[in-house]
């Protein structure tokens, strides 16, 4: 058994598991097994979405990884009392005909009707942290943030945040927020690894624009104390230690070869592999990114909390941040 989680693991991770893949490509008993590990272990934040994950599924549907950890959560009482959860709205896929981008938007009925059924898949009453899953230009960012305070306002939800956004547009949503004496977005959720593409050639691994972290994003967060950062795709889908998981193209860039050169010296003359030293080097760094971790065997969990949980002398991290 472990204590209840600390206020520092609350609002600052070292380590999130993502169930993105919970009930599709990942099978309920694994992913059982895999949520018990990792409370067992101390693990406090569950990152999924409300349209984790349509594109594994034969008929297109949407919520089975919310469902997943609802029947998860009935198996195992008291656990929701030891784990927070962050979920996301809209990015459930709509014909274009209804909304040009494909999805269905930040809309207030969107909104209203994500956190109803998501909160009913996963069997719990509030949601800890509510991501606006991907910006919608086409809804009055004045709409978009009054529906999240509402949400804040009757308990449904404890804090919210802003994936795959433009900087600006967090905080313009900071402004509207406490402009209406409302709480305003505290994290951003963003691609982020060790690596980084070469710029302009995201778009040709990834549809989001605007869903990665820059030096910009970094230093807004220095500067802003209590903005989190959450990074997904940080493992570069198991590219840094398996040989069937290239590195993208869009990856490949004198910068990168440098950095790889040293990753892979320091993780040999620690004793890590390079996606432990990649988790710590996210978690140690300043501000501390907070790598979501998606696993699908106890092996690959343990091995991304034993990264979460080092601490890296400075002299480790200058010579990881220093070549590019």
């Amino acid at each position: 058994m472990t204590d209840q989680p600390t206020a520092d693991a609350i609002d600052d991770p070292d380590l999130v598991l993502g169930i993105m893949r919970f009930g599709t490509a990942t099978d309920e008993q694994t992913a059982f097994t895999l949520l018990d590990a990792y409370l067992d272990a101390g693990g406090v934040w569950l990152d999924t979405a409300d349209c984790y994950s349509y594109w594994a599924d034969p008929e297109g549907r949407s919520g089975q990884s919310e469902a997943v950890l609802g029947r998860w959560l009935s198996a195992r009482p008291g656990a929701r009392d030891r784990i927070r959860i962050a979920t996301k709205v809209g990015c459930v896929p709509v014909p274009r005909s209804v909304n040009p981008a494909g999805t269905e938007g930040l809309s207030a009925e969107v909104i209203e009707a994500g956190i109803t059924g998501s909160l009913a898949r996963m069997r719990t009453d509030h949601v800890d942290l509510y991501w606006a899953h991907r910006d919608d230009l086409a809804v009055p960012q004045e709409e978009t943030v009054g529906s999240f305070l509402g949400l804040i306002a009757d308990g449904r939800i404890s804090r919210w945040g802003y994936s795959n956004a433009a900087l600006w547009r967090f905080e313009r949503a900071r402004g509207i927020a406490l402009s209406a004496g409302g709480t305003p977005p505290t994290a951003m959720q963003l691609r982020y690894s060790y690596l980084q593409p070469r710029p302009f050639v995201r778009d040709h691994i990834h549809d989001h624009r605007y869903g990665w972290v820059t030096d910009e994003t970094l230093n807004y967060a220095s500067c802003n104390p209590g903005t989190g950062i959450w990074a997904y795709s940080s493992l570069l889908n198991g590219a840094y230690d398996r040989s069937d998981k290239p590195i993208n193209a869009a990856y490949d860039h004198p910068g990168n070869t440098r950095r790889l050169a040293v990753l892979e010296r320091l993780a040999k003359e620690l004793g890590l592999s390079r996606t432990e030293l990649v988790i710590a080097w996210m978690s140690n760094s300043r501000p501390k990114v907070a790598p979501i971790a998606g696993v699908s065997t106890l092996e690959q969990l343990e091995e991304a909390l034993r990264g979460s949980r080092l601490r890296l002398p400075e002299d480790v991290m200058a010579q990881l941040d220093e070549p590019w």
